[in-house]
């Protein structure tokens, strides 16, 4: 009788163990959100569940799809190229998301034409509000309607889709109204799709993230921007990695966050997965093309995160252009 009850104890030591393991392998972690931040996290991700149990899928909805499946209690985390906008933070508000944000590395939105195009060398942000500012449609429908001496042929536009935060980010930064162009261009939300657009169109323009560019150096031409038109210009800059660091590179440097659901934080999967990314995650930064946060910075993210310290450093009020993350951070 003794011996049964000890192999009885051994098996519901056993089953409990497994389903203690079953429980955690089958923990999944949901995030979606911005085509930029993407390869960012997908590394993350691969290499977190080399070490980890539990399953990460990654989304591609773009910044604004992914606001609303994280405001509607869908996913745990969103990658967001750039900061909660008003009205986000009303639908999380409604819903009872409380959200922590926090900056992950810095990108910059880069301007292409195709490699055999002669004439753009650099354009200036007032000629880049001529060509996609709303009245734009209209008027400016060739390359010498932008610049007087370029050819007068057709332009052909490539820009990420409206749900983008990029896209928000560059009109706002150009045009000066977040979520406000001509709509005549070609948009998609999967990045590889504008590259290959630029890419085999001898007259096309467009704009996305700084590692597409990387990923296909001879695919495509940089336009280096000039910011003159604003009195404070230090003539046409080349996006890279040393100048979007630096912040020369302006008005199209910008950080980029990952947003984590506050109740979901305290699930130890996530808080594992978001100490990796800030942490171990650092050097896939780089790895994919992007600009690692100062340490300082990524200290001060850190202690955001395992503070819960929620809302928006940026006041919830969307894109905002010529940001310093460190010197925000420091503040709180």
């Amino acid at each position: 009788m003794r011996k049964r009850r000890f192999w009885f104890v051994v098996a519901a030591v056993v089953l409990a163990m497994q389903v203690g393991c079953q429980g955690r392998q089958g923990a999944i972690i949901a995030i979606d959100g911005s085509s930029t931040v993407f390869p960012i996290t997908e590394a993350v991700a691969e290499e977190f569940q080399k070490v980890h149990e539990a399953r990460v899928t990654v989304g591609v909805s773009g910044t604004g799809g992914g606001f609303t499946k994280f405001c509607g209690g869908e996913i745990a985390m969103i990658g967001a190229s750039r900061p909660i906008r008003p009205s986000e933070v009303e639908s999380c508000q409604a819903r009872g998301i409380e959200y922590i944000e926090l900056p992950i590395a810095y990108d910059g939105i880069v301007v292409v034409v195709h490699p055999t195009n002669d004439w753009v060398d650099h354009m200036t942000v007032a000629e880049l509000r001529t060509l996609w500012q709303p009245e734009a449609q209209a008027n400016v429908r060739r390359w010498s309607d932008v610049r007087p001496g370029w050819p007068e042929r057709e332009i052909h536009l490539f820009g990420p889709g409206v749900d983008s935060g990029t896209y928000d980010y560059f009109t706002k930064a150009i045009v000066g109204r977040e979520h406000e162009s001509r709509g005549d261009f070609t948009s998609s939300e999967d990045d590889n799709v504008l590259v290959q657009g630029v890419a085999t169109d001898p007259l096309a323009a467009g704009f996305f993230g700084y590692a597409y560019f990387a990923e296909n150096t001879s695919r495509l031409k940089l336009v280096a921007i000039d910011d003159g038109d604003d009195g404070n210009g230090r003539g046409p800059v080349t996006p890279s990695l040393q100048t979007i660091a630096d912040g020369t590179y302006q008005p199209l440097s910008r950080p980029i966050f990952l947003y984590v659901n506050r109740s979901e934080a305290d699930r130890p999967e996530v808080g594992e997965f978001v100490r990796f990314y800030l942490e171990e995650g650092r050097a896939l930064v780089r790895e994919v093309g992007y600009i690692p946060l100062p340490e300082r910075a990524y200290e001060l993210v850190l202690r955001r995160f395992e503070t819960r310290t929620t809302g928006s450093i940026f006041g919830g009020g969307g894109s905002a252009i010529g940001v310093t993350v460190e010197e925000i951070l420091s503040r709180e």
